[in-house]
Parts: structure tokens; sequence; C-alpha cells
């Protein structure tokens, strides 16, 4: 089985200031339920999950929204520090799924899915994302940033697969993508301006980023493409609290 590790760290930000008592966005609730506590619900009643943590202030590993979890991790003030602490002797090879502690409409259908891929491309990175057409098929209320490739435009979701034994290269590489990330010239350097060329133009594909990410990492990574338009549906805005709302009431 699989383990599952959450991450409902930070600071209060807005959204939880949008709702007194909430630690962070992540115990900010939707029809009565933490975000947190939807999230964890849909991974515990998927068969494929196994152990679930959840890293998040060590103030709120009592709470009651965090009751469906195993295991508690303390939050950092960064998330690669998070992420880190939620991995630290989680057996090395073995795939874990990470997911944001945000996500109100998570299926245990999409859960299935995404593990289901995610152990079929064997990557030690797999960066989930969704297809336009798939999401705003179901939910075209919701808006997002989309990365457009040859063959399709993506937006990225809420669950991603790691391989423990890679954090190292992977934080290595968020560190380099943090310096660059206003420098034009440092990101040719990083990615290449073939690359940069071709994503502009809407020439690069998916399986291009994929030999490139791999290449940057020094490790296998892969796009995991949900079919679940769910996986992306998450909280990031105060407005979003409303659609959310919208969402469950649904559901």
């Amino acid at each position: 089985m699989t383990t599952a590790v959450v991450l409902a760290g930070g600071p209060e930000d807005a959204l939880a200031a949008s709702q007194p008592g909430a630690a962070n966005k992540a115990f900010v609730t939707v029809g009565g339920i933490a975000l947190v506590e939807r999230t964890l619900a849909a991974l515990r009643a998927s068969p494929s999950i196994g152990r679930i943590v959840v890293v998040a202030p060590e103030r709120t590993h009592a709470h009651p929204a965090l009751a469906l979890a195993d295991d508690f991790r303390t939050d950092g003030k960064h998330i690669r520090e998070s992420l880190r602490s939620g991995l630290a002797g989680l057996e090395p090879d073995a795939i874990v799924l990470v997911s944001t502690s945000d996500l109100p409409i998570l299926s245990v259908s999409a859960v299935e899915d995404f593990v289901a891929r995610a152990r079929a491309a064997d990557g030690d990175v797999g960066y989930g994302c969704v297809e336009r057409r798939t999401h705003e098929a179901r939910f075209p209320q919701i808006p997002h940033t989309w990365a457009r490739f040859r063959n399709g435009t993506y937006c990225g979701a809420g669950l991603v697969a790691i391989k423990p034994r890679t954090l190292p290269h992977l934080e290595r590489f968020i560190e380099r993508l943090g310096a660059a990330r206003k420098n034009p010239l440092a990101l040719a350097g990083l990615f290449g301006w073939d690359v940069l060329l071709r994503y502009a133009t809407g020439r690069l594909t998916v399986e291009q980023a994929e030999e490139r990410a791999s290449m940057l990492l020094g490790a296998p990574a892969r796009a995991i493409v949900s079919p679940f338009a769910e996986c992306a549906v998450n909280v990031d805005r105060v407005s979003d609290i409303e659609l959310a709302r919208q969402l469950v009431r649904r559901a």
C-alpha cells in the first residue's frame, strides 16, 4: 500500500484570517468541514492508501480535523522543509503520494487512478496535472494558470508522487529555480534556450519537458495526467471558499 503525506503547514494567511480560529488555510471549513479533513477523508477511503502522515503546525496535531491521520510531523518555514519532514524515515525507493490539504472535492476514484498511473510511470517524481478540456468540461468556473504544450494545455494538480530518495535532487532544483525565476538569462541557462523557445511558441511537448526535467533533477521525472478534474480544484484565495461551498453542495 502507498503512504500518503498531506502538507497542511504554513502560517495564518488571508484565507485563515477569514475564519477566526483557523491555524492556516488547511483548517478553513467548507460546509462545516475543514479542508484538510475533506482531503484526508478521500485518502482514508482509498484502498491503495495505507499510512497517512500529516505535516502541520505542532499546535494543531490534536485538532479533530486531523483524526484520520496515522502520524504527525511538524511543518517548516518553507514547503521544502515541510516536505523533508513528511518524507523523513519513509522507504527511499517506494512511491509516496504527496497531497496538498486544500482539495475540497477530492474523490476516492481520483486518488486510486493517480496512484495507479504513478506506479505505472515509475518515475522518481510524478507531477500531477489536468488537461484544460477535462477540467473545463466539469468546472468552467474555476480559474487556473495554464501551461500550453504542443500536445495539450494543462494546469497543476494537488497530487504529486515522490520517491523519498529523490528529495535532495528536488531540493537543489527548487533552489536553482528560485534563484533564476526572475532572470530570463538564468532561466535559459537552467532549462536551455531551445526549451524556452519551444514553450513560448507552443511547440514543446510534454515528453520533451519530462526529458529536460529528468536531466535537471538527475532522476526520472514524469507528468501524471489525471482524467479527474477534482485533483486540480483547490482553495487559494478567499473568493475560492464560496466556489468550494457550491461544489460541495452539488457533490
